[in-house]
């Protein structure tokens, strides 16, 4: 079922909206619809209508960033090496989680509100599963490594990197980047 697309108007206020959401995000503000509506100078009743609820505002906030990560996962499965395909992976996933405050929340979500947020969440674990398998099949990380290992290890990379003392969102990233290399390292199998 396809929708039709929005009038010119309701496609601008769709986007102020979305971009008040982002705003907010970075900022670390809980998205308040009502609040929303007041800063991108609509009509309470238009952002519900677009947004029914701040986690419908929030998941569309992280699509993008969802939909790069996945295309990311899927670049790596068409590399050669193994190893670099999870590691390439492994530090793109940490970049987004540190640069892009809409991942982690809605990736911590227990349930999505959006049908596409789910599938696009789905289809990263399916692809990393498979990034995973692919490095264990090589013998380049260690067997015992399952996919329900790497995700707190992956959210406590972030943590450290998000309590580290950074001067900016690139210098997180760079930290979080550096935490990431001395956790696979220990991960790796040595020959």
């Amino acid at each position: 079922m396809s929708t039709a697309p929005l009038r010119k108007d309701a496609a601008r206020n769709w986007q102020r909206i979305v971009e008040v959401g982002r705003r907010l995000v970075d900022e670390g503000t809980p998205i308040q619809l009502n609040d929303v509506a007041r800063a991108a100078s609509v009509g309470v009743a238009t952002v519900y209508r677009h947004f029914p609820t701040p986690e419908a505002l929030l998941e569309t906030v992280a699509t993008p960033g969802l939909e790069a990560l996945a295309a990311h996962a899927e670049r790596a499965l068409s590399g050669g090496d193994p190893w670099a395909a999870l590691r390439d992976f492994l530090f793109a996933a940490a970049d987004a989680q540190v640069t892009d405050a809409s991942i982690s929340p809605v990736f911590a979500a227990p349930v999505n509100v959006l049908p596409h947020v789910g599938d696009l969440k789905e289809r990263l674990a399916v692809l990393f599963g498979r990034l995973l398998e692919r490095a264990h099949a090589a013998g380049v990380i260690d067997p015992s490594v399952t996919q329900a290992d790497m995700l707190p290890l992956m959210c406590g990379v972030a943590f450290a990197a998000t309590v580290h003392p950074a001067t900016d969102t690139e210098d997180r990233a760079a930290t979080a980047r550096r935490y990431l290399t001395f956790l696979l390292e220990g991960l790796r199998t040595r020959a």
